[in-house]
């Protein structure tokens, strides 16, 4: 199995490509439409064919790449039957997707948006903005909820081994992965805290609205092809 980290610099968004280089199959990970050229070329250069592409939610962020790399490469696109309608797949919590030998598990992870979807490999998870490192996403707004946050951090992602690498969806420190171990005993907003204090910190953070939120949600429900995209 390769995993590669790739990263959008203007959103501080992570992409990952997990590929089967025996296979010569591959999927990404939340792609960037302004990196579709960089991508694309990455794929050509290791010899690999794309064939899946999954969101991890709806991004309030940044406009995905999707619909334009299925446009591409015919790659099938897969998503929470909570989030966009464009997808080709609609994942529920549990189900799989096999890229060459690699088995992909989808876990789903409502709390950050209300379609927050987690992928796992084994040894790895890829959290989206679920659980971010020594952090975690906001819940204040495409009906986010902190309490079913913490459920699905403490409850399904802590529930992977120690060991397991963790690779979220941003860093705005430079921070590339941590593991869960990590994040259970260090998570500054999670470590020791109840869910009760969860809540309180997530309600009293106070962030401005997403940058491109007007713009990233309604192009993202069509996977990143509108007619003014």
């Amino acid at each position: 199995m390769m995993i590669r980290q790739l990263f959008d610099l203007e959103t501080s968004t992570y992409t990952y490509l997990v590929a089967d280089p025996v296979a010569g199959v591959a999927a990404l990970i939340d792609p960037v439409r302004e990196q579709v050229d960089r991508d694309l070329q990455l794929l050509r250069e290791l010899g690999l064919t794309l064939t899946h592409v999954l969101e991890t939610h709806v991004h309030a962020d940044h406009v995905t790449a999707a619909g334009t790399l299925r446009e591409k490469t015919g790659a099938t696109t897969y998503a929470s039957g909570a989030g966009a309608p464009c997808v080709d797949v609609h994942l529920r919590h549990g189900d799989t997707v096999q890229v060459g030998a690699i088995t992909i598990t989808a876990r789903a992870t409502p709390g950050h948006t209300d379609d927050s979807m987690s992928f796992s490999v084994p040894g790895a998870v890829f959290t989206g903005d679920a659980l971010l490192i020594r952090g975690c996403g906001r819940t204040d707004f495409q009906n986010g909820n902190a309490a079913q946050l913490y459920e699905s951090i403490t409850q399904v992602l802590f529930a992977l081994p120690d060991d397991t690498l963790v690779y979220p969806g941003h860093d705005y420190r430079g921070r590339l992965v941590s593991t869960i171990g990590e994040e259970r005993r260090f998570n500054p907003r999670l470590a020791g805290k109840s869910r009760e204090e969860f809540v309180a910190i997530m309600d009293q953070l106070g962030l401005p609205p997403p940058k491109y939120i007007d713009i990233a949600v309604p192009a993202n429900r069509g996977c990143g092809v509108t007619p003014t995209a």
